[in-house]
């Protein structure tokens, strides 16, 4: 029984401890990725990428929706123009030349 109780004790103390190093470690982790999100190369780096992926989207609907017409269901070309007045232009400027040929 003595040594059940003495396993019981540092079982607990054991979980005490584990669980306040692990939170501490988290808070750790979680500072350092605040402030990772919050670098001024970072965030330009996340908003080109984010700008990038919806002129490709709209690019992308515009080269498929000239191949397959009105079968485009509206859901989709709905998000697409939610897409293009997020950017703020329309998403096929003079200089795309995306899903063409050079022949």
């Amino acid at each position: 029984m003595r040594y059940r109780l003495t396993f019981i004790a540092g079982l607990a103390l054991g979980y005490v401890l584990g669980t306040r190093a692990g939170r501490e470690r988290y808070e750790q982790l979680k500072k350092a990725a605040q402030r990772f999100s919050e670098n001024p190369a970072v965030r330009n780096a996340a908003e080109s990428a984010a700008q990038g992926s919806r002129d490709f989207a709209g690019k992308a609907y515009h080269s498929v929706s000239e191949k397959v017409g009105d079968k485009v269901p509206a859901s989709v070309s709905g998000r697409v123009r939610s897409l293009r007045e997020r950017s703020g232009h329309n998403g096929h400027g003079a200089s795309d030349d995306w899903g063409t040929t050079n022949t």
